[in-house]
């Protein structure tokens, strides 16, 4: 994948244009982006610190992964991530749901200052999954495939999340 912006990873600096080889880029972020989106997910829903150190983690590590995203990825598919945000604000929900009643809960249990961060992490790591799957189909550089993957990407989250959605309700 060619980078869209500089950065520099574990003291190699990489240029805009350069290759930066996809095995390291999604297992090393979906790793990370999991371990602090599962901390700002128990920070938020568990007696945690409160909302202010939830800011201050969650927002302070998701700024720094747009960042990387925008350098790595650029501004067009960092577009398709507010994509996925709109499209996932069902799916985030009913995830959160479900998670949250098998510990006796649920989301309207809390308020939206403190969705924010959980939700936001997950705009972020559904949008990292898209780009996996349009790597790992080679759809990046062929339009067709690339048009074809996206639609079902869009179908089989509205069934997954549909599905979750009324596992939730029940």
């Amino acid at each position: 994948m060619k980078l869209h912006g500089d950065i520099t990873i574990n003291g190699r600096k990489y240029q805009k244009g350069d290759t930066l080889p996809w095995y390291f880029v999604y297992p090393f972020f979906l790793l990370h982006m999991g371990g602090f989106g599962a901390s700002g997910f128990f920070m938020a829903y568990a007696d945690g610190p409160g909302v202010f150190f939830l800011y201050v983690h969650g927002g302070f590590a998701c700024l720094l992964y747009v960042v990387f995203y925008l350098a790595i990825f650029g501004v067009d598919r960092v577009r398709w991530m507010f994509i996925n945000a709109g499209l996932g604000l069902f799916g985030i929900y009913a995830q959160i749901d479900l998670i949250l009643s098998w510990f006796g809960k649920k989301a309207s249990d809390y308020s939206a200052v403190v969705h924010a961060i959980p939700f936001f992490y997950y705009v972020l790591y559904t949008f990292l999954i898209h780009q996996m799957l349009i790597d790992l189909t080679r759809s990046r550089e062929d339009p067709g495939r690339r048009r074809l993957i996206d639609a079902l990407y869009i179908v089989v989250s509205l069934l997954v999340y549909g599905y979750l959605w009324t596992l939730g309700a029940r």
